[in-house]
């Protein structure tokens, strides 16, 4: 006891006391492993409830309700005593998979923590102290009175400019403000559907899309191929190592069907007014927008789809089919997405607030679709992550999202990559952490080691199930691995970033990884946060780990997809087990270690950004007014 009184004293005047919420034992580990001591806060978890459980059939004194925890009332120690909470708490979803291997592991881990008495008992002692350093899963579960008095925290305030959906589209519109780049070159262009504006562009964009994927399809039906699009030929591929491209069905009993003449012309038309617009020709023409002339759209879309998912014929004369090659060709250098297009003209509709693939279209499971219709099947309630060909679709799952929470249930609507990388087949994303230490100057580590995320289905553009187009490893878990997967990729859907390089390297592209794609994530990372910026609370000595989300094209161009806050630090396999704990570790050497010593290691850190600290200036009245006088008519 008195050498726990003494550690006590030291950790208190040393400021080493932590608190740790949610399933982080890395993070407890490592801090414990410093010398550091605990202040310990409720837990939710199965042997709460079991220990108060047992507690109840001992005592006859009444304890403390799940409602009275959520105000911040004591709850008991297994040890004696009370444990005072930190404040306010919820039940917390489990992150951890449930497979036997990492359910193991956990109950290991909890045996070890029992077996350590004297962590209880420094725990005991710091119950009344104020924690120098919270590592916590959600900010709105600590009492806010306290977290003021919090000096390192790991979470920062109002992310939502950079780490929703909607937020991070409505961020990147004002990028060029801030940095001469244009987020169309990193981004896939993005449409907040609960704007009236954002939805008018976007069914503007559809249609134009529309018309273009309908040329490509004329040219391949015509057996012609756009000059530039074909990717160089790599004779070290073997089977499943080509780039897939969409392939139109068979055509059927609807092959007769052959799509009127006027349909090609109408898209050569549409194509050539935007164009021109492009090209800046309209500036001083009174030229309507190409999608606000004489065209009937929907009429012009049916005969689309006819074409693009019915397998219609459609025939070009040879003086269209050399508008239609120029056209494309000019269009390609005018657009900077049109290598991500490809002809059947898919987006992917999205909860503008939601993440990991939550609400999933298709019910429970997202196994049904509509063959040919161009959609999974939406559940009843507002559903999560949809892919769509249709615009009327769009439009109508878009609108019918009735639930109770409708209003955080805002939908955005982005262009789909239809022309992805794939690996054996396959398609993947990219996990790609950073960190943010400051907001004044605004500091930005990137983290040198990432992890590939594969689909449980061989990617198809034609079959648009949730197994086969989204990555998340919580929608992946619930498939099982289909039987006509490439048996070379890995049983537990993760690569490395080594493990992908060694394959870009027997590809011949060994300095794709250091030359294009890092690069690429880097910039698009900087240029998010940079528009972000002014949106999101820091707060000094606190910092954030955040979790990117790439796609990559077949011109090995990253895409960025979203950005997550408080990304999952639970093991789904090997390879996330190991460099989840090394993001963990160094993440603790950078915002601790590094404060005494400047020159520490900093693991796979590196320091990608640190702008020109910016002075704040005191807010002073200024009194704005614009001198002049009004015109009159004469």
């Amino acid at each position: 006891t008195r050498v726990g009184q003494a550690e006590f004293s030291f950790c208190a005047q040393e400021k080493k006391i932590f608190a740790v919420h949610g399933p982080y034992p890395v993070i407890r580990s490592l801090l414990r492993a410093r010398g550091w001591v605990e202040r310990k806060l409720p837990r939710e978890g199965r042997r709460l409830k079991q220990q108060l459980g047992s507690q109840k059939k001992q005592q006859s004194e009444t304890e403390p309700s799940d409602d009275g925890d959520e105000q911040g009332e004591a709850v008991p120690n297994p040890r004696g005593g009370a444990l005072p909470s930190l404040g306010a708490t919820e039940p917390l979803h489990d992150p951890w998979p449930h497979n036997e291997e990492v359910e193991e592991e956990k109950e290991e881990d909890e045996d070890d923590e029992d077996s350590d008495e004297i962590h209880d008992l420094m725990s005991y002692l710091v119950r009344d102290q104020v924690p120098h350093f919270l590592w916590t899963i959600r900010l709105s579960s600590i009492d806010q009175e306290l977290l003021q008095r919090i000096e390192v925290v790991n979470r920062y305030h109002w992310v939502h400019a950079l780490s929703t959906k909607e937020g991070l589209c409505l961020s990147l519109q004002n990028l060029p403000w801030f940095e001469q780049a244009d987020p169309n070159t990193f981004f896939p262009r993005c449409y907040r559907l609960g704007t009236m504006e954002e939805r008018e562009a976007f069914i503007e964009d559809f249609r134009l899309t529309a018309a273009r994927s309908l040329l490509k399809l004329a040219l391949e039906k015509a057996g012609s191929r756009l000059v530039g699009t074909e990717q160089p030929p790599n004779s070290n591929k073997g089977p499943g190592d080509h780039i897939s491209h969409p392939v139109p069905p068979t055509e059927g009993p609807g092959s007769s069907l052959s799509s009127p003449s006027w349909l090609a012309e109408e898209a050569l038309e549409v194509c050539e007014q935007h164009l021109g617009v492009l090209e800046h020709q309209d500036i001083d023409r009174n030229t309507p927008s190409p999608c606000r002339t004489c065209i009937d759209w929907n009429c012009f879309l049916q005969g689309y789809y006819r074409v693009a998912h019915e397998g219609a014929g459609l025939e070009l004369s040879e003086v269209q089919r050399e508008r239609c090659q120029d056209l494309l060709r000019r269009l390609a250098e005018q657009l900077p997405q049109f290598s991500i297009e490809g002809d059947l003209n898919v987006w992917i509709l999205k909860p503008s607030a939601k993440s990991r693939g939550r609400g999933k279209a298709g019910g429970s499971t997202g196994h049904r679709q509509a063959r040919h219709r161009g959609r999974t099947s939406p559940s009843p309630c507002c559903p999560g992550i949809v892919c769509a060909t249709r615009l009327e679709e769009v439009l109508q799952l878009a609108r019918g999202c009735t639930t109770p929470s409708a209003r955080a249930c805002e939908w955005v609507v982005q262009k789909y990559v239809e022309r992805p990388l794939t690996i054996f087949g396959t398609k993947f994303d990219i996990r790609q952490w950073f960190l943010v230490t400051d907001g004044n100057p605004l500091t930005v580590w990137f983290y040198q080691d990432c992890y590939l995320r594969f689909c449980s289905r061989p990617f198809s553009l034609r079959h648009l199930e949730l197994s086969r187009h989204l990555c998340n490893v919580s929608v992946q878990k619930q498939y099982k691995t289909s039987p006509h997967q490439d048996p070379r990729l890995p049983p537990s859907r993760v690569w490395s970033s080594r493990q992908f390089q060694a394959y870009l390297a027997r590809l011949g592209r060994a300095d794709t990884w250091h030359q294009v794609m890092v690069p690429g994530m880097k910039a698009a990372i900087l240029n998010s946060l940079r528009c972000a910026q002014g949106h999101m609370g820091f707060r000094k000595g606190s910092f954030e780990l955040f979790g990117a989300d790439f796609l990559v094209g077949e011109d090995c161009q990253p895409w960025l997809l979203e950005i997550n806050s408080c990304p999952t630090m639970s093991p789904s396999s090997a390879v996330t087990r190991r460099l989840c704990a090394n993001v963990q570790r160094d993440t603790l050497r950078l915002v601790l270690d590094r404060k005494n010593d400047p020159s520490c290691p900093t693991g796979a850190f590196e320091l990608m950004y640190k702008e020109a600290a910016v002075p704040l200036r005191p807010a002073v009245g200024i009194n704005l007014m614009v001198e002049g006088c009004s015109l009159k008519k004469p």
